[in-house]
């Protein structure tokens, strides 16, 4: 079993000349002339990236627009993490068919990165399997092999020795020692992320026969090797890519193109930090609150889904706020009473319009005890997440008033509160409130036109960090 690391192992790679990185990677991005799609299970994989357009359908339409786009890079939101496994095949077996047809039409050749949780929770392997199979029977095209990359720098998910990390403290604490795999739906027993492929694929793809890229290699710029190593992928094998900052994420991404230059075909699952790189979208400086929010009469609005324990104590950490909100708990227990969800959206809803009118900011949180249901069915138990889910969303959907902003705290949470409650059918991402915490600007469809939406993923940030976000947004403190 992997043990923690001491978060001082981080500052003992190998330095590099940054610039020079940053020179060859933007040379090897102009040959690369490919569009890059991005189907992100929930929405809080756009947190490393500015100014790109966020699509929530996958329609042909749709498609073409992001690939009709000058920018080389768009996000589709899938929010298949809320999904069970059956609605996730069939939503993919969708994406598949319509991307080939995107593609015929426009004529444009494309990469895929399926982005998921950078704890290693999601439906992994289906959702690229069925990309796959789908995709290589419609267009002869050929997948040779599949990159795993889950470092994602911001919320302190680290790949050292191929063995994934996330960090807690002054500790790296190895994936699967975390809560993250104790969830329900997605939980995992390996950190070591050759094993881990074996165990998600249920043996159809052997440990031994992943390809594991050395951060060694990556740190002594050994592209060619990178390359080669690339090169000798086949038949969907996985590639595990060490990183433990962005210009490790850079290097080997030069070497990605060389082999895609070659003529090899990959696939990403991965976290967010691979889309800004691909992407090539530059560093933007946190959002302030002028940017952020206009002049408004009325009080903001953060509503709280996650369950996670991080999540739990930036609750806490809020009520210290310079600031201070009013906080209505919703009572999640309530999924278990025949109309009983309904009741409690309906009363809560009315509690906080009344508040965001009289001016004042607003917290709506679930209740922090989970919901015991008398089932152990994977499918039962995500079916009473959603249910709950959708009820807390539509106190956002059921405002009269416009609040001055909106957080949302949780992946499933936050797609909700975007698809279902706002009405997004495309959004643009202004760029980051926090490091790794994205802000939407809604289209002019949505129930609140042109609106900052933030999206706070239920397990980044430090304690402080929802309280300082949402002090930006209150005027009370700022990025600059």
């Amino acid at each position: 079993m992997e043990k923690p690391l001491d978060i001082s192992v981080l500052s003992q790679v190998k330095d590099v000349d940054t610039k020079k990185v940053d020179e060859m990677l933007a040379e090897a991005l102009k040959k690369l002339n490919k569009k890059i799609v991005v189907f992100d299970d929930d929405p809080t994989g756009v947190q490393t990236v500015n100014n790109v357009s966020v699509y929530t359908d996958w329609s042909v339409d749709t498609l073409v627009s992001g690939f009709n786009e000058e920018k080389s890079i768009f996000f589709v939101l899938t929010n298949s993490r809320g999904f069970t496994a059956a609605q996730t095949i069939k939503a993919h077996h969708e994406m598949a068919a319509n991307l080939v047809e995107a593609g015929k039409l426009t004529g444009k050749d494309y990469i895929i990165i399926s982005r998921s949780d950078s704890t290693l929770r999601g439906h992994y392997p289906i959702e690229t399997e069925v990309l796959k199979e789908d995709i290589e029977k419609a267009t002869g095209k050929h997948f040779d092999g599949e990159i795993m990359l889950p470092f994602f720098k911001e919320g302190g998910r680290f790949t050292i020795n191929n063995v994934h990390y996330v960090k807690e403290g002054d500790k790296l604490t190895p994936a699967a020692m975390t809560e993250f795999a104790k969830d329900k739906t997605f939980g995992y027993k390996s950190s070591f992320l050759p094993d881990y492929v074996e165990e998600k694929t249920g043996g159809k793809f052997k440990s031994k026969d992943v390809t594991c890229i050395a951060l060694d290699d990556i740190r002594n710029m050994d592209t060619d090797k990178i390359a080669s190593q690339l090169m000798a992928v086949k038949d969907f094998n996985k590639i595990v890519v060490n990183a433990v900052d962005y210009v490790d994420v850079k290097i080997f991404a030069i070497a990605f193109c060389k082999a895609v230059g070659a003529g090899k075909e990959f696939m990403f699952r991965s976290a967010a930090a691979i889309t800004k790189v691909l992407g090539g979208v530059p560093d933007k400086a946190l959002l302030t609150h002028d940017e952020l929010v206009s002049d408004s009469t009325k009080g903001g609005i953060v509503l709280i889904g996650s369950h996670v324990k991080k999540t739990t104590m930036q609750l806490e950490e809020l009520k210290n706020a310079k600031k201070p909100l009013e906080f209505i708990e919703f009572h999640a227990g309530r999924v278990l009473e025949k109309g009983g969800l309904d009741d409690e959206a309906a009363k809560v809803t009315a509690e906080a319009e009344k508040i965001i009118d009289s001016g004042k900011s607003v917290c709506v949180y679930t209740s922090r005890e989970l919901v015991k249901l008398d089932t152990d069915d994977k499918d039962k138990i995500l079916e009473a997440s959603v249910a709950i889910s959708n009820a807390v969303v539509k106190v956002i959907g059921s405002l009269n008033v416009k609040p001055a902003f909106i957080v949302a705290k949780g992946g499933i949470t936050s797609s909700d509160v975007g698809t279902k409650a706002l009405k997004v059918k495309k959004a643009t991402v202004m760029g980051q409130i926090k490091p790794g915490i994205p802000v939407w600007r809604t289209g002019k469809e949505s129930k609140f036109p042109n609106m900052p939406y933030v999206i706070f993923p239920g397990n980044v940030g430090e304690v402080w960090t929802l309280r300082e976000a949402v002090e930006v947004l209150m005027g009370v403190s700022d990025n600059k």
